[in-house]
């Protein structure tokens, strides 16, 4: 399965853990760093194209600014992000330069990605760096990003630019081999391929206890949710394995491969799907549901039950059935006042093509 997956890889999204990035102390790892940009280069020699996500600028700062866990205070966290980027940035820069490569410093925020227009420029000037040989360092904009505007973590900004692009493959490398079904016990073992991303497999990942990390785990899972739904293939891996990507595009058994859905979604429907913060949610009752999922219908004003949240026409709302499972997402043509008034037009509320099933 995974020489079939992995045999035509083009373009990689390498998603890069503060872990994997820095030293005991929270600063830079030097050596590290260096044969990460060495395997990055090889392949860049193999004519792939590679994009990087990574981590590492508020762990680098907080070495700097002394602190020894990760403060709580936003502006704290702002201050250690925007000291840290500058020199994650640096050192990259004289990495990649030994192998004549540049590197360009792309920061984003979660509305840079919402909105429709900036969407597609983030993604026309990533395209053109890659055209130009450049690596993109992607990183969110940490120094001034505040809870409204955040991906959450860089587990997720990876996946969401994975989409944007769309790549091939997207790679988490961390400081573990992979998913391990019964971590910490006698038993523990390498989960290899995903099929499914069941309750079960939800159940064996858990958080961190990284004094510089966010996430763990299960936010890695999360990002296997999004990009295995729009058809790219992930791999969560090792970062201290010096040829993890080489045996990786080789097809080798290294790290949890999640196996993406066989149709890739449409430029737009992954828009739709992946990049908002939902306004809203409607129930369905049965058959609205069925006619969702089974036959592709368009959403008309009957199958709708209830409401919640307050949103505008051209807005996207989650998709409920009657137990409150999303199962879809939408743009919706209509208010949330004029569902709850029933003043909806007789046409549909979401038409099929403005609706993704998750």
């Amino acid at each position: 399965m995974r020489s079939d997956l992995l045999k035509n890889i083009s373009r990689i999204v390498v998603k890069l853990g503060t872990g994997v990035l820095t030293d005991a102390r929270k600063q830079p790892d030097f050596r590290q760093m260096e044969q990460l940009v060495a395997q990055v280069a090889a392949q860049r020699e193999a004519r792939r194209e590679v994009v990087l996500v990574s981590s590492g600028a508020v762990g680098a700062g907080m070495g700097v600014l002394g602190y020894e866990k990760r403060p709580a205070e936003l502006a704290e966290l702002q201050a250690c992000a925007a000291v840290g980027q500058s020199r994650l940035m640096s050192t990259y820069e004289k990495l990649f330069a030994k192998y004549n490569l540049s590197v360009a410093q792309v920061l984003l925020t979660h509305d840079d990605l919402q909105h429709h227009e900036r969407h597609l420029n983030a993604r026309n000037t990533l395209v053109r760096l890659l055209q130009h040989g450049v690596i993109p360092i992607i990183n969110e904009n940490d120094a001034v990003s505040f809870t409204e505007i955040k991906f959450g973590d860089n587990d997720k900004l990876s996946a969401l630019v994975a989409c944007l692009l769309p790549a091939d493959l997207l790679v988490i490398l961390t400081t573990v081999e992979g998913v391990i079904a019964n971590f910490g016990k006698p038993d523990a073992q390498l989960v290899s391929t995903i099929e499914e991303i069941t309750p079960e497999i939800e159940g064996v990942a858990g958080g961190t206890t990284s004094a510089t990390a966010v996430g763990g785990m299960t936010s890695k899972i999360q990002a296997a949710k999004i990009v295995a739904r729009a058809g790219i293939p992930l791999v969560i891996a090792p970062g201290k394995n010096a040829t993890v990507l080489k045996q990786l595009v080789g097809g080798e058994e290294i790290g949890t491969l999640f196996v993406p859905n066989e149709k890739r979604l449409a430029s737009r429907k992954r828009w739709i799907a992946f990049f908002h913060h939902p306004k809203g949610s409607l129930y369905l009752d049965d058959g609205a549901r069925r006619a969702l999922r089974e036959e592709g219908k368009s959403l008309l004003p009957p199958g709708i039950t209830r409401c919640e949240g307050n949103f505008n026409s051209g807005e996207v709302v989650r998709i409920c059935d009657l137990n409150g499972t999303e199962f879809a997402r939408g743009m919706i043509a209509v208010s949330s006042e004029a569902i709850r008034l029933k003043q909806m037009p007789k046409g549909e509320v979401i038409h099929r093509d403005n609706l993704v099933i998750l």
